[in-house]
């Protein structure tokens, strides 16, 4: 039996999603989570971290301490194939030593022209294929002489599934990270003004009390604005009581889709999301509503509230689902990874 090691940060667990796959295809797998920018990132080391002036020391020491155990690690496991998410905490030389045996192969969830994830932009030299989320990494590469490819995220059908629920109590629910986004805290404040009679439940980071404490202790809305995350066992069960899943893409996005997209299209939620060429050649037919302003999000909205259109809407979902469910797995990006390298 072929054997894959996962070397990933703990990027919302999606290293044990791509390891179903690798085991739904035969292989034995192995999975390594480290933290950034130290590993561990926890204890007294992450609060040296916090506040230190030589956090990059630090990052080095513990880049180089994470090195020697993954070393280790590799040599007493043999992979046929070692799988990074971003690799942020990997040395070029290691990757190196790890294609002598191994295939390597990158899947970069963040720009690799984003200033921290500098690191990880010269990992393409020392891997055998490195997929990005975004398409305009590809053309970055590109324009080196250099071959990345396009693969954006999926869905894990085990985590994301449909529960059939009859009592749809929450009209509009997003969940996603906020204070990072002016965008998103833009869209989200407009649409709870607009819609101030609708039952809105906002999911993810806020005004996190070690950011802003003052602002986290007097927020406003705290039975629209929830403040905290929730596991994905949560967000599936969430879907199945909701009328409109919303979506909106971190600035960051231009050509590709967030994990959001295929996973309320995965729980067979109505989805509104944020257009963009990538999304709207998956979505052809309205199986997702999709916004380019935000009159045209408000627009979307009333309709999805209007009962009288809840057949269509849940007709819609359903085509979505079968969409997603049929191509957009994490089983078939991992199929799609292994073609590439020819192990397939």
């Amino acid at each position: 039996m072929k054997k894959v090691l996962i070397i990933s940060s703990p990027f919302y667990d999606y290293q044990i999603s791509v390891g179903r796959a690798f085991e739904a295809l035969g292989y034995q797998v192995k999975i390594e989570t480290y933290d950034e920018p130290i590993h561990p990132f926890k204890g007294l080391l992450k609060w040296r971290h916090k506040f230190t002036n030589d956090k990059e020391r630090l990052r080095a020491q513990s880049r180089a301490k994470y090195d020697a155990y993954i070393k280790q690690v590799y040599d007493h496991y043999q992979p046929d194939i070692v799988f990074s998410y971003n690799g942020t905490i990997l040395l070029d030389e290691r990757l190196d030593y790890f294609r002598q045996k191994s295939k390597v192969l990158l899947w970069m969830y963040d720009s690799v022209q984003r200033p921290d994830r500098a690191r990880c932009e010269k990992h393409i030299d020392h891997a055998d294929a490195v997929f990005c989320f975004e398409e305009r990494d590809v053309e970055y590469y590109a324009k080196q002489g250099k071959t990345a490819y396009f693969l954006p995220l999926a869905c894990d059908t085990t985590v994301y599934y449909p529960i059939e629920n009859q009592n749809k109590d929450i009209d509009i629910l997003f969940v996603a990270t906020l204070y990072t986004s002016q965008k998103r805290m833009r869209l989200i404040k407009s649409v709870v003004n607009r819609f101030p009679y609708a039952n809105i439940l906002v999911y993810g980071w806020y005004k996190p009390f070690v950011k802003t404490p003052l602002k986290c202790l007097f927020r406003e809305k705290r039975s629209v604005y929830k403040n905290r995350n929730i596991p994905p066992a949560k967000v599936n069960e969430l879907f199945s009581h909701t009328k409109i899943a919303l979506n909106i893409h971190h600035e960051q996005s231009f050509y590709g889709a967030n994990q959001r997209l295929f996973e309320a299209c995965g729980a067979k939620a109505y989805q509104i999301c944020d257009a963009n060429p990538y999304i709207e050649s998956l979505f052809q037919n309205g199986e997702v509503g999709l916004y380019h302003n935000e009159e045209e999000l408000f627009s979307l909205i009333s309709w999805a509230l209007d009962e009288n259109n809840k057949q269509e809407r849940e007709r819609r979902a359903e085509a979505a689902y079968q969409i997603i469910s049929e191509k957009h797995t994490f089983l078939s990006r991992v199929r799609e990874m292994l073609e590439k390298v020819g192990e397939l």
